[in-house]
């Protein structure tokens, strides 16, 4: 039977739905996109499977969190400029409040063996997690050996070679713009698949539905939405600047993590090599420990990835004590804000100062082939960074007898439940917090 066009939705059935995704999407940026995917594309037929993509390829390629984008494009899409607002706010602030709140509990009781315990299990999760990740990416990215040629190139230059990955991405854009031109049919969205796509019937805004007046490119637009982040961003940053001074810890994040906004590429995972690099190294807001612990948190809230920065700026907060030692909470949560703030504006600038031009290039092989490169690129990227964390946890830069053979163990389970089970992620970090425990009281 002929399916019927979906009837058209309203701003406020819009907000509901972004709502209820944003406590609901678990499991990090694949799981979230693929969430979005059954619910808009194939159960409510919001946005057709091809739009779907095209969408999700310039989020793939922008610096940021690439779940958050692609929600921000959609309600963008559908709903103007307040659409997009809604729909990535909404996606975000479940998740900040609920990692405040967890963040306080990590730091006020993280030295008790109950709660140390929990944290050795769920850090060999987090490497399985990741890596699952990285399958889940690529199944939909790595759609024939040339596209998986560039994974594997890519991984070598970032975990071999120490390339910085804005490099990477260059290098991945080229090759798609060559391939574009010599092999078309390879560097399509979804690879030499893309042909076979799936049909879930009419959706409201169709592989043939006109461009809707709002999302028409035009330069005056373009400007306009690029001076508007520019002056929210400065705005915000001088007035933290002035109340508490440019070496103010707060400052300082709002900086940084606007860097870390503008310069990282490849989304959530990408993007963690170079918090760390600040947050750690640089700035000392937070322990390799920490770091590893507020992923783990993340990968136990709701929202995207990325959230990580709010557990830096509030790690960083209470323990810079910027309000006094009485007023640690506050000091932690206006950390978190602000991580939060400065690193989430310019993804909103990004899709709605560059989703009319994107959108104005669905049918241009020419300029959505590097996008697919990229795809492809950062599946790499997302190995080289599991790779990362298994070396810290495993404890594999010391001696042989001083691995963490257990800790090996917990992952090669954890992977065995991802890959061969299909458990879910939360159900999985429980069971891993389990084994920690168990570990931690045996030992």
């Amino acid at each position: 039977m002929q399916l019927e066009r979906p009837a058209a939705v309203t701003l406020t059935e819009a907000f509901w739905y972004w709502l209820k995704l944003g406590f609901i999407s678990f499991g990090g940026p694949a799981g979230q996109i693929a969430l979005m995917h059954t619910e808009l594309v194939e159960r409510r037929r919001w946005i057709s499977e091809q739009r779907f993509l095209h969408a999700l390829n310039y989020c793939m390629v922008l610096p940021g969190p690439e779940a958050t984008q692609l929600a921000v494009y959609i309600g963008w899409l559908m709903h103007r400029t307040w659409g997009g607002i809604i729909a990535g706010t909404l996606f975000v602030l479940p998740s900040l409040a609920i990692l405040i709140g967890l963040s306080w509990i990590y730091l006020a009781f993280g030295n008790v063996p109950f709660v140390a315990g929990i944290l050795y299990g769920i850090k060999p999760a987090v490497v399985a997690i990741v890596l699952a990740a990285a399958w889940r990416i690529g199944s939909r990215s790595l759609k024939n050996g040339w596209l998986v040629a560039i994974a594997v190139l890519a991984f070598l230059a970032i975990a071999i070679f120490q390339m910085p990955f804005p490099l990477i991405v260059l290098g991945a854009a080229l090759l798609g713009l060559a391939g574009g031109r010599m092999m078309p049919d390879v560097f399509k969205i979804g690879g030499s698949h893309a042909a076979a796509k799936a049909s879930f019937g009419p959706a409201i805004i169709d592989d043939d539905t006109p461009t809707p007046p709002h999302a028409r490119f035009s330069w005056g637009k373009l400007i306009a939405m690029i001076a508007i982040g520019i002056v929210l961003g400065a705005a915000a940053w001088t007035t933290i600047a002035l109340l508490f001074g440019v070496a103010n810890p707060l400052a300082q994040m709002g900086w940084f993590f606007t860097k870390a906004a503008m310069l990282t590429f490849g989304g959530a995972y990408a993007v963690l090599p170079y918090v760390y690099q600040g947050g750690v190294e640089t700035y000392q807001w937070v322990t390799l420990t920490q770091m590893i612990d507020g992923l783990a948190l993340g990968e136990t809230t709701p929202g995207p990835l990325i959230m990580i920065v709010a557990f830096v700026g509030f790690v960083g907060g209470w323990t810079k004590a910027l309000f006094g030692a009485d007023s640690l909470l506050v000091a932690g949560t206006a950390g978190a804000c602000v991580a939060t703030f400065f690193t989430f504006l310019p993804s909103f600038i990004f899709i709605l100062a560059g989703g009319p031009m994107v959108e104005s290039t669905r049918d241009n092989i020419r300029l959505t082939a590097p996008l697919t490169a990229i795809s492809a690129a950062v599946v790499g990227v997302v190995v080289s960074l599991a790779v990362f964390f298994a070396e810290h946890v495993f404890n594999i830069a010391k001696p042989v007898a001083q691995w963490d053979f257990i800790a090996m163990a917990i992952t090669l389970a954890a992977c065995i439940a991802l890959f061969r089970f299909k458990a879910g992620t939360i159900k999985l970090i429980f069971a891993c917090a389990f084994a920690g425990l168990v570990v931690s009281y045996l030992s």
